[in-house]
């Protein structure tokens, strides 16, 4: 991680299914106000440019390649790192994919969601990834998840122990399950001693409607900054000298005892 403090956002506004004009403007709109305010970051909500388009994400994900190029151009002109999940087309399948774009307008990484929400159907629209790996920025290592991923510790401790100080969180929580999104979010960063920022849809979306309450998690739990119900922005300081210190005041990762636990295994 960078010595220097940065500014990171968590974006959040609402995703209108299949309608790409309408979130790109939104997204463009929010990056453009939080890098006029000094955000470094900028963390989008998931599926952020079609929304849960099922029968249509197939046609949909045709848009991805121009929207990423966008992304590119809008990162290197306003000097940010971009981070939000997209349809992704592979062959005839679909993955729900975050890309992390760097503020000279690279893709530094991409990762394709582990965990897909079978209760309402993603198994059936998209494509499960298979590998998750912390992603090099400018403003040092990231660990992307995306939505559900937050209920697997697992994915979290990986990066963790990969040395990621910022989990970016790119989220389309419902708000029926709006106290689980706020604990979860609280219990990644704490576990992992490291930040976490966690941009969620809001309001009405097809048959959804999601919680809002983008945040973003100091190292010890502490909600620096939140969003309520509206469109908007989370904004606070990302302090990698927090994140060291945390660390060192309860050093976890030394007094981890992995022979206790080798075997993970599936419920009997």
């Amino acid at each position: 991680m960078p010595v220097s403090p940065f500014l990171a956002a968590a974006l959040q506004f609402r995703v209108d299914v299949a309608d790409v004009p309408s979130n790109r403007e939104r997204a463009v709109r929010l990056i453009e106000a939080a890098a006029a305010r000094g955000a470094r970051l900028c963390v989008l909500p998931e599926m952020w440019s079609t929304g849960f388009a099922e029968e249509r994400l197939l046609a949909l994900s045709r848009t991805t390649p121009e929207i990423l190029h966008g992304l590119r151009t809008l990162a290197a002109r306003l000097k940010v790192i971009i981070a939000g999940s997209l349809p992704e087309r592979v062959g005839r399948g679909v993955y729900n994919t975050l890309y992390v774009v760097n503020a000279t307008g690279v893709v530094t990484g991409e990762y394709r969601k582990a965990h897909l929400f079978s209760p309402s159907g993603e198994d059936r629209w998209f494509r499960k990834g298979s590998s998750a790996e912390v992603i090099p920025t400018d403003a040092g290592t990231v660990g992307p998840l995306i939505c559900y991923d937050l209920r697997f510790p697992e994915l979290s401790r990986k990066y963790f122990l990969d040395g990621a100080g910022v989990l970016c969180v790119s989220s389309q929580w419902p708000s029926v399950r709006r106290e689980h999104w706020r604990i979860l979010t609280v219990s990644r960063a704490v576990e992992s001693q490291a930040y976490v920022v966690a941009a969620n849809a809001v309001g009405p979306s097809g048959p959804f409607r999601y919680a809002g309450d983008s945040v973003i998690v100091s190292p010890d739990g502490e909600r620096l900054a939140s969003v309520g119900e509206e469109e908007g922005m989370a904004l606070a300081t990302i302090d990698p000298a927090v994140v060291l210190e945390t660390r060192r005041r309860i050093p976890c990762l030394a007094d981890r005892n992995p022979r206790a636990y080798r075997k993970i295994r599936r419920p009997a």
